[in-house]
């Protein structure tokens, strides 16, 4: 044991006087990260760690304003699943906000994948952010570059055949959804409501009653045969597993309907569906303490299990 100890030490000590600062480092991090899996992983423009010791600087713009854009989805034996559907989705918000990632797309995917493979699992939630960049407190730009965040935990998936509860509220939000943004206190306030309600989601509506989306999920409805789901207006943000869902029901030639529907048409709907990139394809059978959908169970078990299959095949 103390030769093998030795022996690293003293690697490490020729890579630390032979080597170039970013190649010494490079090195004695991987090497540490092959010695030992990691159960959280944390990055912070450049700097590794496990997250309960990773730091970030107060002048931070995420500190001050939340202003920045993230993404986020799940990975299975190491692969994160539809990563570039992702990307794009995050490169195309902080475009939107007029936010330069400081990576490129490409260079964005090998950093994610070289992250979870040094795991110790390779099931699990994959987010990453990007901040505006640091200065001291100003609601104007500051000069300098964007901060690139990411953070990975474990996570299992769920298959979706058991059923959730969901209650509603007024969707308060900016007129922005479409853009995913850190500034979540709607969203984080809803999803308190629902946990202390026994709920797992919390349905937004718009005056007249026109249901958005959830506090960090998109829903449906099917109707006689039909999925229905709100527009990709700027009052919902354009879901992955969303589109995914959409790609399925064409692909079981089920009629969708990208359009408004209200509160009391999902309260007579056949069937409840809940998506995201967290949890993939649920369903609902309770509605702010009423029962809801239970009505097409033959065409909702198509529709789940073509979304899974997918998945469990492109993460294999």
């Amino acid at each position: 044991i103390l030769f093998k100890q030795a022996k690293v030490f003293v690697k490490h000590f020729c890579l630390f006087f032979c080597a170039s600062t970013l190649e010494r480092v490079c090195c004695f991090f991987f090497e540490k990260m092959e010695e030992k899996r990691m159960k959280t992983l944390g990055y912070y423009n450049g700097k590794f760690g496990e997250l309960d010791e990773m730091s970030i600087p107060m002048n931070d713009r995420v500190c001050w304003f939340g202003d920045g854009v993230y993404d986020a989805g799940l990975s299975r034996n190491y692969k994160i699943f539809a990563l570039n559907e992702h990307i794009d989705r995050l490169f195309n918000s902080a475009g939107l906000l007029d936010i330069k990632v400081p990576v490129t797309k490409a260079e964005l995917a090998d950093l994610l994948q070289e992250m979870v493979n040094k795991m110790d699992t390779g099931n699990l939630f994959v987010y990453y952010q990007v901040t505006r960049g640091t200065g001291m407190r100003n609601h104007v730009f500051p000069e300098g570059k964007a901060n690139l965040w990411i953070m990975l935990k474990p996570a299992e998936i769920a298959d979706g055949t058991k059923p959730i509860k969901l209650i509603t509220a007024e969707d308060t939000r900016f007129f922005h959804c479409n853009i995913k943004t850190l500034n979540l206190i709607p969203s984080v306030m809803a999803a308190e409501k629902a946990k202390r309600a026994g709920a797992e989601e919390c349905v937004f509506y718009r005056p007249g009653k026109r249901i958005t989306e959830c506090a960090h999920s998109n829903c449906h409805i099917i109707k006689d045969g039909k999925l229905i789901t709100a527009p990709t207006d700027n009052l919902i943000l354009p879901g992955i597993v969303r589109a995914h869902l959409i790609k399925a029901c064409k692909k079981l030639e089920i009629p969708v309907s990208e359009t408004p529907y209200t509160l009391d048409e999902m309260f007579d709907a056949d069937e409840v569906l809940v998506t995201s990139s967290s949890k993939l394809c649920m369903y609902a059978n309770e509605l702010d303490g009423k029962p809801v959908g239970g009505k097409a169970p033959e065409l909702l078990e198509k529709i789940r299990k073509e979304i899974m299959d997918e998945f469990m095949t492109a993460t294999n």
